[in-house]
């Protein structure tokens, strides 16, 4: 029997009293209560409902009738482990392989992100044989040890830096260490991980990986400049390392133009590693590791074996399968591109009528609307944009912010996500901002 449901402050009242208060709550000064979902809405216990710009968790949308089929299905008849033949699992394996390219043709099923990428670096290691990570700044790759070593997001904030992880400047043109006046932006933070390399090497370290983000997102909705990842991964490869592509935020579709985001960098590039997560099953938990026969081979060389209780079960699976078939069935990708477009420029519409945008960013659904307080010195406007998120949830409207100023309006939201939206979030944006103005010139 469902216990009865509780009032939102009692419910809060027990939330600080039991969980962990590091478990934050978005707009924790007056918490929304969510009891409810369905495409990319959200609805209160008074049955508000709220537009969902930033769940890129559920990719296809809450609560999908498919998604929800095929679980309730696959429940029904069998949910185990991976160590008894299912078709489900192989099924999956197949369908994915076929949107990679074909060297990245070996998968390995977990549960989480953070479980993936924790993998991701055991694989690297025992290939070759090195130690040493490449990450950028501000990356974040889960929340394991090992992978909150290599991401100064959070690392900064803790133990600080490991003598085997090395920090590459994020390739923002926008506001990074060469912008985009520059006349070879993919050369000079392409060189700034080779001298990383060269430095590591004259005090004896080996590179086993560079890690990264596809499109840097907490780091700020980064667009890395194309030709970018060939370079560096011709500098990690002659170093020994490999090259590992983090498309937890950013896979399945989103981009648009491509399913994967690492393709945006052009057809010539291949990751060695690529770790998926978070829209891969629309909210239940799933993730993979997918790699070379050659990486692999030496994983199993050790002769240790990798066993994940829950990774690969057949609901699991099933779910993968039927996030796929929506993905495919409901063109996504092509509306994520037309959607985006519209959004897109929707907003550069707005940069011009409004200063404090200084930037807006993006492909296909993953956009960043980056606020500055003056167009020379491009400072975050970080006070402006909590106070916009702020006013936009009193507008019913879900939206957060990203970057190491918390200045970027980050846009993910779940790929049915329409042009009504857009116009209906840039709309009130613009109104927001437009009393936001007027009273500044009032003071």
């Amino acid at each position: 029997m469902r216990p009865a449901q509780r009032s939102r402050q009692e419910t809060l009242a027990l939330r600080r009293q039991l969980i962990g208060s590091s478990c934050k709550l978005f707009f924790s000064n007056d918490p929304v209560k969510i009891v409810k979902a369905q495409g990319q809405y959200m609805y209160d216990e008074n049955g508000r409902r709220y537009l969902d710009c930033i769940n890129n968790v559920a990719h296809v949308g809450h609560c999908h009738p498919d998604i929800v089929k095929a679980a309730h299905e696959q429940n029904q008849l069998l949910n185990t482990n991976s160590r008894y033949l299912h078709d489900n699992l192989v099924n999956y394996a197949e369908r994915l392989s076929k949107t990679l390219p074909e060297k990245l043709c070996i998968f390995y099923f977990l549960n989480s992100g953070s479980e993936a990428n924790d993998l991701a670096l055991r694989l690297a290691r025992q290939y070759t044989k090195h130690e040493d990570v490449i990450v950028l700044d501000h990356a974040y790759h889960g929340h394991l040890t090992s992978l909150i070593d290599i991401s100064p997001y959070k690392f900064r904030d803790l133990e600080g830096q490991k003598e085997w992880v090395h920090v590459a400047p994020v390739p923002d043109t926008y506001r990074g260490l060469y912008r985009e006046d520059h006349e070879d932006l993919v050369t000079a933070y392409a060189n700034e991980v080779k001298n990383i390399i060269e430095q590591a090497h004259k005090r004896g370290r080996k590179i086993a990986a560079f890690f990264v983000e596809s499109l840097p997102s907490v780091g700020g909705q980064i667009i890395p400049p194309a030709g970018y990842f060939q370079k560096v991964a011709e500098h990690v490869h002659k170093a020994g390392g490999v090259f590992i592509a983090d498309e937890i935020q950013v896979g399945f579709g989103r981009v648009g133009k491509n399913f994967w985001a690492f393709q945006l960098q052009g057809e010539d590039f291949i990751p060695d590693i690529v770790t998926m997560g978070k829209p891969i099953g629309n909210g239940h938990p799933v993730a993979c590791v997918a790699t070379t026969k050659e990486i692999a081979e030496a994983f199993a060389a050790t002769g240790v074996e990798y066993f994940n209780t829950f990774g690969g079960n057949p609901v699991s699976c099933a779910i993968g399968l039927a996030v796929l078939d929506v993905i495919e069935k409901e063109q996504l990708q092509a509306h994520a591109t037309e959607v985006g477009n519209f959004l897109m420029k929707l907003l550069k519409e707005q940069k011009i009528k409004h200063p404090i945008i200084g930037d807006v960013r993006g492909c296909g659904l993953f956009i960043g609307v980056d606020l500055i307080k003056d167009q020379a010195e491009r400072t975050p406007a970080t006070a402006e944009a909590e106070y916009l998120v702020t006013r936009l949830k009193e507008e019913y409207i879900l939206l957060s912010t990203d970057g190491p100023g918390r200045n970027v309006l980050k846009f993910k939201p779940p790929m049915c996500f329409n042009m009504e939206d857009a116009k209906f979030v840039v709309d009130t944006i613009d109104r927001l901002l437009t009393d936001m103005e007027k009273e500044c010139l009032k003071q």
